[in-house]
């Protein structure tokens, strides 16, 4: 029997609505196009782009693992306890992950929170900033004897490179750049800001690093990001301080034996 050409325009029609919807058939058996787009969702996920190039390696990756599926199949390693095993622990990872993924969805940050932490940082980090150069040594009788040196009209940078034991700043003449006072430890941070733009230590800070000679070069208001500089990283922290409480708390309320 001769198939009508409507028929036979039919069968052509199907026929490539099927391929269309099919990246590839391996020996007979379909590989739907659903599974490209679900492997090009995992690299967008990582922040990598889905060029042309990388379109074309999913796409053969698709195939190859069709191939290599089938012969495992034909090798019955389906049966096998160890694959089992194996694919129930990544049924698992990957139920976790939507979980995790559902609550961030369910729970975005939000401005106001992030304008809160903003705050907060600022409150910790504001007031002021010291350009300050230190000059670092074991004994106390070095250290005085360096700031007699310096009142003297010694230059300090020269005194730091010969005599400190700080390798961080001693080839810099001492420097430690612009910092807060809740940078250093505790003693350094007291004799810190007991001293004016110029002034020098009248005598040795003793630290658990061993005795300080100190100079304020400068003094200035604290050099803070902008809100919208820093809302990226604070969003993140905040995510993750929230999946975090939202696992303790299904830990916590979990009865475990």
């Amino acid at each position: 029997m001769k198939l009508s050409k409507l028929a036979l325009s039919l069968v052509a029609a199907l026929s490539l609505s099927a391929m269309a919807q099919n990246l590839a058939v391996v020996n007979g058996k379909p590989v739907p196009s659903s599974r490209v787009e679900a492997l090009k969702q995992q690299v967008e996920r990582s922040g990598r782009p889905v060029t042309p190039e990388i379109l074309a390696q999913i796409k053969e990756e698709l195939i190859a693992r069709e191939i290599f599926m089938q012969e495992a199949r034909k090798r019955g390693l389906e049966a096998s306890e160890d694959y089992k095993t194996q694919l129930e622990l990544a049924r698992q990872s990957l139920l976790i992950r939507e979980l995790f993924a559902n609550f961030q969805k369910k729970n975005p940050v939000t401005d106001a929170e992030i304008k809160a932490e903003y705050d907060k940082f600022v409150a910790a980090n504001g007031g002021k900033e010291y350009r300050a150069r230190h000059i670092l040594v074991e004994k106390e009788d070095e250290a005085k004897a360096l700031i007699a040196d310096l009142k003297k009209g010694g230059k300090f940078e020269d005194l730091a490179k010969k005599a400190s034991k700080d390798p961080g700043s001693g080839a810099n003449g001492g420097d430690l750049d612009w910092a807060s006072a809740a940078s250093y430890v505790p003693e350094f941070a007291s004799a810190l800001v007991k001293l004016e733009k110029g002034q020098l230590t009248d005598v040795p800070v003793k630290s658990q690093f061993g005795f300080h000679v100190i100079r304020v070069d400068d003094i200035r208001e604290a050099q803070l990001p902008k809100l919208e500089e820093v809302k990226p990283q604070i969003t993140q922290q905040l995510t993750q301080t929230k999946l975090g409480k939202f696992q303790e708390d299904l830990r916590a309320k979990a009865k475990v034996k």
